[in-house]
């Protein structure tokens, strides 16, 4: 079992940068795929980003790709997602998601084990 608390949400203007931390506790970090999802009301949940258990493998979705960063660092068990360039259509709840799994389809949902409850993510024109 793990607990995901995702953190580093707001509002920002467009162009700005957030950076969302995801802070594991519980079992072994390192023993977890990571992954970053948003969804915004009435629309299914999106795959943005995942990074590895090694951190050797790093995804990412083609509508962030450039602008979003996934990284882990496992001394302080988080993983965050550096977000540049933002834009309005970004704005959406973003959650933090794991994996026990090595391989799973990263961009299901239902692929992945543990979410935490998000954070909300607002970007102003």
């Amino acid at each position: 079992q793990v607990q995901l608390v995702e953190s580093g949400g707001g509002l920002v203007q467009a162009g700005g940068s957030l950076r969302l931390s995801c802070a594991a506790s519980g079992r072994t970090f390192s023993s977890y795929g990571m992954g970053w999802f948003r969804q915004v009301p009435g629309k299914e949940r999106e795959f943005l980003a995942a990074v590895s258990r090694s951190g050797g493998g790093i995804y990412y979705a083609d509508s962030v790709k450039g602008r979003f960063t996934i990284s882990r660092d496992s001394a302080k068990n988080t993983v965050f997602l550096q977000m540049n360039s933002l834009k309005p259509e970004d704005t959406a709840v973003y959650y933090c998601a794991a994996t026990l799994n090595a391989y799973i389809n990263y961009p299901v949902p239902a692929s992945w084990d543990y979410w935490g409850l998000g954070t909300q993510v607002t970007v102003s024109s």
